[in-house]
């Protein structure tokens, strides 16, 4: 199999106008990112990715590339950076860091101040022609942010502020590829290696597809990779297609729980179970960029972007399948979609609002503390005070900890995560220094915090059908019937205690159980109504808010992505579209579901670790008699 391999290199620009010298530099493509990360979540709202100092307190290894200076003279030295604390405060912010060239430490501190992103100056220095090292260091290890540093012999002389500017600018100078290069020619592209496209991506091509898959994450497994450490949920290999989710145990952890160790999520399983599979090109660290339509509402290609090099290529395909979880394939195709609750009477649903609105759950920012010997935490407080009554007297958080439910999970994403971070350091904080029980804290320390924010809902795309809680409710029945959906009905919300010590700004949610019959959810969900060749499987799929709740579940929607491989199998068998699957061909997908796409020739493991943390055990026999499905 052929794997695209991330190419990692400094993209260094030099150009010339009149006497001025300028030199462009995207710190993603440090060559040693030292204790800096990668972090590339935000790309659609800032223009780039970016590298991060998480060090949760504690300042991180310099970044360090080679650069090349072309003129020997005095540089100005500018860096796009931002303060993330400014939403909550106008004291100057806790990510500072500086830059040094060439052995020499420039004296400004950078990233604190601001409320937006911005270019700041970092002073000047003079440099001789030839190389020169460039770094950045971490002044805090409080999440300090940089984008791109230009130097130039002009002082003011600085990159586009607006995001359409900047990214012409980086086309200009070569950041990113004048023109994408030709990627080829697949069955089918699947963009978002979560699980839901990684089985999305084998089942096509074990069914004689040829796909590419791309992440613009450098590790595949969304939700329950170690970036955000959510255990697999859900059932699978349920009635009435048994074999359906029987591939997941090539990949699926061991071992149960959130907010666990790295190791626990077996990251290494899965990029396996992707790179060892005939027909299937893997491109991670690649996002999608742009997508070129054609005649009769289909996508004829996508354009995707290295996240390190900047370099683009195209890919062209009769098929594509939205992976993403946030619908962005879609939404950039023009796929109808909704967002927020649906209310009561649009619907038929019970569990509406009476009135629709914006709110959706939120995203989690993880966090886990480990014993470490006497430890201080520096002080932390940044507009979000805590004190004894409001203060969480706890060691670890997982899934409660969810911010962001009432702002927009798609163009407030940052904002949502760095408040995240905002409560933990500033919760801990109290806790080590002035909580009247510090003593129980003394020796801990936080052992991991992440800064991938593990989001629930955003868009959701609309399919021939919408599924509705009616529908699992009362077992309607589908002659399309596929997955099958096993969690209650799961909707989360601000908690209420946390919304009175917090009004506007929770951070802790709740939610109750609303129990459910597993349920076959039919087919037409998974493709789009209106881009003719559009898949969908993940949390972006065709259904309601209430239902979201039931079908978000991880090993649920990796059989979602089984369904839409075997799905665009019988496309490519028939030059056909995912609306025709199910208008003419849905004998040959109920033939395949009941194959199933797991491999046959090696022993899987037994069943005990992949139905775990279900609901099943607490409903009747009867559950599994209801003739009209199963």
């Amino acid at each position: 199999m052929k794997k695209a391999l991330v190419i990692s290199v400094l993209c260094i620009l030099a150009c010339t106008a009149a006497k001025a010298e300028g030199i462009f530099v995207e710190t993603e493509s440090f060559s040693n990112k030292g204790g800096w990360s990668l972090d590339q979540q935000f790309t659609d709202l800032m223009g780039s990715p970016y590298l991060i100092a998480h060090g949760c307190g504690k300042p991180v290894a310099d970044a360090t590339s080679e650069i090349e200076i072309p003129a020997a003279g005095t540089y100005h030295v500018y860096a796009r950076t931002f303060n993330w604390v400014s939403p909550w405060t106008s004291e100057e912010g806790p990510g500072a860091f500086r830059i040094r060239i060439a052995g020499r430490t420039l004296k400004p501190v950078l990233g604190t101040r601001g409320d937006r992103w911005m270019w700041q100056s970092a002073g000047d220095v003079k440099l001789k022609a030839g190389h020169a090292t460039l770094a950045l260091s971490d002044l805090r290890g409080f999440d300090g942010r940089c984008d791109a540093i230009y130097l130039t012999t002009e002082e003011g002389d600085i990159p586009p502020a607006d995001m359409a500017g900047l990214e012409d600018f980086r086309r200009k100078t070569g950041a990113i590829s004048p023109e994408p290069a030709d990627g080829g020619t697949y069955d089918l592209v699947v963009v978002g290696a979560g699980i839901g496209g990684m089985c999305s991506a084998v089942s096509a091509a074990r069914f004689g597809c040829r796909v590419a898959l791309v992440s613009d994450r450098l590790i595949p497994g969304g939700n329950n990779s170690s970036e955000v450490r959510v255990h697999l949920g859900g059932y699978i290999e349920m009635p009435p297609y048994k074999a359906l989710g029987r591939m997941q145990r090539e990949f699926g952890h061991s071992r149960f729980g959130n907010a666990q160790p790295a190791s626990n999520y077996e990251d290494e399983k899965k990029t396996a179970f992707i790179e060892s599979q005939e027909g299937l090109d893997y491109f991670p660290g690649w996002r999608a960029v742009k997508v070129n339509m054609k005649e009769g509402g289909l996508i004829g290609s996508v354009v995707v972007r290295n996240v390190e090099s900047g370099r683009e290529m195209t890919l062209s395909a009769p098929l594509f399948s939205d992976c993403t979880g946030d619908g962005n394939l879609g939404f950039m195709a023009g796929a109808d979609w909704m967002m927020g609750r649906e209310g009561r009477d649009e619907y038929g649903e019970s569990l509406a609002p009476e009135h629709g609105d914006r709110r959706t759950m939120g995203a989690s920012v993880q966090w886990y503390s480990v014993e470490g010997g006497k430890s201080s935490f520096p002080e932390f407080s940044y507009g979000v005070k805590f004190d004894e009554e409001n203060c969480r007297a706890v060691t670890m958080g997982e899934w409660t900890w969810e911010t962001g439910m009432d702002r927009d999970q798609i163009w407030e994403a940052e904002r949502i995560r760095d408040y995240g971070l905002l409560v933990i350091y500033s919760n801990w904080s109290f806790l080590k220094n002035h909580y009247s029980g510090k003593a129980d804290y003394a020796s801990r320390e936080l052992g991991w915090v992440a800064y991938t924010a593990g989001k629930r809902e955003s868009r959701r795309l609309i399919g021939y059908y919408v599924l509705k809680q009616d529908d699992v409710d009362k077992h309607v029945f589908h002659e399309d019937a596929s997955f099958t959906t096993t969690w209650h009905f799961d909707l989360h919300f601000p908690d209420p205690e946390n919304s009175r010590q917090f009004p506007g700004n929770e951070f802790i949610a709740a939610t109750r159980d609303n129990l459910i019959y597993p349920y076959a959810v039919p087919y037409r969900v998974l493709y789009s109504r209106n881009v003719n060749n559009l898949f969908m499987a993940g949390r972006n799929i065709s259904v309601t808010h209430v239902t979201l709740g039931s079908t978000r579940l991880m090993r649920t929607i990796g059989m979602m992505g089984e369904v839409v491989g075997m799905a665009a199998s019988i496309c490519k068998g028939h030059n056909a579209l995912p609306r025709d699957v199910y208008q003419r061909y849905l004998p040959e997908l109920k033939a395949l579901m009941t194959q199933g796409a797991a491999r046959t020739d090696i022993e899987l493991p037994d069943n005990q670790h992949f139905n775990e943390g279900g609901y099943l055990d607490h409903l009747p026999d009867r559950a599994f008699e209801n003739t009209n499905v199963y």
